[in-house]
């Protein structure tokens, strides 16, 4: 017992002395915006529940106002909850909060900020932001995978029929995941995965264990030198087994394109176009290339699933408004089997089911944290250089200064208003804003929309048997990507024609 102390005490010792350094040499700012009571060492990071921060972030700003300054051990931090305030920060001042933060997580699955998404604001993120925007994500490139979404969305059709045609019950959360990571592996190397194989679960585990260790708090990124204790924890070792096996994973489709009796794709992949430019750049490395991976697999495959079961959820839960977006499709396109991109910008209150989906469950709530590069004036305060900074957007969604009932699913209040998700309207920014906006907000907008609008045109959704609206969990796992924590399972029947 005596000795277990004693260790404990002197694991605490190289912290107080940092504190005490850090207290004598750091910066004095008066003029921050207001903050909860925060102890020593550790200041505000006891109050925050890394389960659910952006809830946790969203009631400490309803106490303390709409801007909140944090002391996380020995890091300055900033949380803007207001749409007012985020055009200030995200507009008004872009260039210096577009960097991000080194944070162990992020730092390590990005190989070593060597991405687009993750990496900070430099030439480096330059160049590789115009290299994804110009070969990747262009609308062009975007367009040519429309007959890879349409197959992918018809298999989906298809299995979702046989279960209606023998009555059973729609797991939609595996469903829609299986779906948009299909879609995504198919555009980025040209491969899909058999919705119950082995590969499929074990290529859907590592995305989600991919994206829940950027969430991840070690003590490094907030006390310098106490690395070791993210070893002693454990927590390093299991980071660097969930990187070795992403890191493997991509290794092994990048040889498979490598291969030269590889058979020629009928549409060119990421990869093949990445190794196009790499033959051509020496600039270009393969950790680069991985890190890019990792951004189209996580950003694109997790956030479109989260939205579409999100959807889906809050439609069974609200019949009348299921009913309502389901008439608009079937009276225009009852007839066709499937239903394309064009077809969903002829259906303004699908697109307003779509926006009002992002307003109150954005796939990344907290959108990816920023970092300052230089100090700035934001709502009147000083925030310093190097702030670590967090923008709720969940939160932004449910400012009753914004919305009217904000707590309510209803999508006519999109309807006649020119309000749209592209980052220039701040009440509703679930892609980000500015220069980090994401790149692949068409892409994964399109998904949603044209996912959603078939799986109403083809079925009549409904919650199961005995089942009630306020039974539903909405309850989100930990992460980045806020992933329903409940799989959503809904009763389904085929769609009567005629």
């Amino acid at each position: 017992m005596e000795n277990s102390v004693l260790i404990s005490l002197l694991c605490l010792l190289p912290i107080v002395l940092l504190t005490l350094v850090y207290r004598a040499i750091r910066p004095n700012h008066k003029n921050l915006p207001p903050s909860p009571p925060a102890l020593p060492i550790v200041g505000n990071l006891f109050q925050l529940d890394d389960n659910n921060l952006h809830i946790c972030l969203y009631k400490l700003c309803c106490r303390f106002g709409p801007i909140l300054s944090l002391k996380l051990g020995f890091r300055q931090g900033l949380v803007i909850s207001s749409a007012k305030l985020a055009r200030e920060a995200l507009k008004t001042n872009d260039l210096i909060y577009s960097s991000r933060p080194l944070l162990t997580g992020i730092y390590t699955m990005s190989y070593s900020g060597h991405d687009v998404a993750f990496a900070e604001y430099n030439d480096y993120w330059r160049e590789m932001r115009k290299l994804t925007t110009i070969h990747l994500f262009n609308l062009k490139r975007v367009m040519t995978f429309s007959p890879l979404r349409q197959n992918e969305i018809r298999r989906m059709l298809k299995h979702i029929g046989d279960l209606a045609a023998e009555s059973k019950l729609v797991d939609l959360s595996a469903i829609t995941m299986s779906l948009t990571c299909n879609i995504i592996c198919r555009a980025a190397f040209g491969k899909r995965y058999e919705e119950n194989g082995e590969d499929a679960k074990r290529f859907h585990d590592l995305l989600i264990e991919t994206q829940a260790s950027f969430g991840q708090l070690y003590f490094r990124d907030y006390f310098p030198y106490t690395g070791w204790l993210d070893v002693l924890n454990g927590a390093m070792g299991r980071l660097k087994i969930i990187f070795k096996k992403m890191d493997d994973f991509y290794q092994q489709i990048i040889d498979e394109h490598l291969d030269p009796n590889r058979p020629k794709a009928e549409v060119e992949d990421f990869i093949d176009v990445m190794i196009g430019i790499k033959k051509t750049s020496k600039d270009l490395t393969w950790e680069q290339i991985k890190g890019v991976l990792m951004n189209v697999f996580v950003g694109g495959s997790e956030t479109s699933a989260s939205s579409l079961v999100w959807g889906m959820a809050l439609l069974a839960m609200n019949p009348p408004i299921l009913k309502k977006a389901t008439d608009e499709i079937r009276s225009a396109y009852g007839h066709k089997e499937y239903i394309d991109e064009e077809d969903t910008s002829k259906l303004p209150y699908l697109k307003a089911v779509v926006k009002e989906i992002m307003r109150m469950y954005t796939a990344t709530p907290l959108l990816i944290p920023r970092e300052t590069i230089d100090k700035s004036i934001v709502g009147g305060y000083e925030i310093p250089a190097k702030t670590l900074v967090y923008v709720n957007a969940w939160a932004i969604g449910r400012d009753p200064d914004e919305w009217e009932k904000p707590h309510d699913f209803y999508p006519d209040r999109f309807l006649g208003k020119d309000i749209d998700f592209k980052g220039t309207d701040f009440e509703l920014i679930p892609f980000g804003s500015g220069r980090r906006i994401c790149p692949g907000i068409h892409m994964g907008s399109v998904t949603v929309e044209v996912g959603l609008a078939n799986l109403l045109n083809a079925f009549d959704w409904r919650l199961p048997g005995g089942v009630k609206s306020e039974d539903i969990d909405m309850g989100a796992t930990t992460g980045i990507v806020m992933h329903k924590k409940v799989p959503l399972i809904l009763a389904v029947k085929n769609r009567v024609v005629g």
